[in-house]
């Protein structure tokens, strides 16, 4: 049976340090079967979800720590289960850019929550001039009125003053 684990890592960045990770996988007998690094001032990011068999699970989980130590990154470990995504017809890519103000990106994802929206992506970016650029990728069910959906939230840029790029996907046919 196919277990999976979540892995989380966290220090400076330097030459290397994802292929460290990427090797234990591998030595261990795991599949990576989603990444994600990103570089957050001089920190690196890196989330791996790993498969495996149990014994291989077990393994990672064993020589994680000890990786952490040596390369000086945080480490944290979960197992989970194989991602199930939502039944959705529709994608809807959203950027946004206005004033960094404080609360914008709360205000943002409390209406998908309210909306019972799956958040699939997001990003945002504080740029210097004191502007923001956010980026988010939502999954709309077949029931989602995406007209609605657009309209609302258009209505709900323009009261945090920010500009909104709306782009909709049909996914129903892939």
């Amino acid at each position: 049976m196919t277990e999976f684990l979540v892995v989380t890592a966290v220090g400076a960045d330097r030459p290397g340090i994802v292929n460290r990770f990427t090797r234990l996988a591998s030595d261990c007998d795991c599949n990576i079967v989603d990444s994600r690094m990103a570089l957050y001032g001089k920190e690196l990011t890196l989330s791996l979800m790993l498969s495996g068999d149990w014994g291989a699970i077990t393994r990672i989980e064993s020589a994680l720590p000890a990786l952490g130590v040596e390369l000086e990154f945080h480490t944290v470990i979960k197992r989970t289960t194989e991602h199930t995504a939502q039944d959705f017809t529709a994608k809807m890519e959203i950027s946004l850019k206005g004033p960094d103000r404080l609360g914008t990106m709360s205000e943002l994802t409390q209406f998908f929550a309210e909306q019972e929206l799956e958040l699939s992506g997001l990003r945002s970016l504080a740029l210097k001039n004191g502007q923001q650029e956010l980026h988010f990728s939502l999954n709309l069910p077949p029931q989602a009125d995406s007209n609605k959906l657009s309209q609302q939230l258009e209505e709900l840029a323009t009261s945090l003053s920010l500009t909104c790029q709306i782009t909709l996907l049909d996914v129903s046919e892939q």
